[in-house]
Parts: C-alpha cells; structure tokens; sequence
C-alpha cells in the first residue's frame, strides 16, 4: 500500500473522470506518495497547517502505472513516485488526513 494526501475536490473530480491525476504528473512526470511511515514527515513538510485534506490508500498490484522508489530532492528517504494516472479502483480506502495520522 501507498499513500496520498490530496483534497476532497480533487478526489471527487478523480471519481467523475476514473481516474486521478495530480498537477505534479505534468510538471514532473509523477505522482507523489508516500509509504505509511513517511505520512507524518509529509504533512510536516508540504501541509502543516492545512486543514480538510484526504490520504488515499492506493494497491500498488492495481496500478498500470510505473512505482518508482527516488528521491529526487537530495534526502535519504526514497518515496513511491507513480509515472501515470491513479485508477479510481486501484484507490481501496480514503481517509481524512486527521484520522490517519491519529
């Protein structure tokens, strides 16, 4: 399993359009996740703050889509990176970011 955190609207969207995409697979050719013990060092770094936001519990065995494991910033830690859309049916649970990290 792998995880994202994203906006109910863009979660919604990915429903009416069967799959979902995130700005990050045009700009950098990925999606970015997060293995679930890299969750919390994800919000402290690019969500600290936000309020409302969803993680998406993703099947990696449901993607199409490539799973690379890279850090392209310079760190340590190597994070699940997705080269294409997310089917909707590869999503198998989605939670309030605030429950998750509880």
């Amino acid at each position: 399993m792998i995880f994202h955190i994203t906006t109910p609207a863009d979660w919604e969207r990915a429903q009416r359009d069967g799959s979902y995409t995130a700005d990050s697979l045009t700009t950098e050719g990925f999606i970015h996740c997060s293995e679930r013990q890299q969750v919390a060092w994800v919000v402290n770094k690019h969500f600290k703050g936000r309020a409302g936001l969803i993680v998406l519990h993703i099947d990696r065995s449901r993607l199409d889509a490539d799973v690379r494991h890279e850090n392209l910033e310079g760190g340590e830690q190597l994070f699940p990176h997705v080269y294409g859309a997310i089917p909707v049916s590869a999503v198998v649970k989605v939670t309030p970011l605030e429950t998750f990290a509880a």
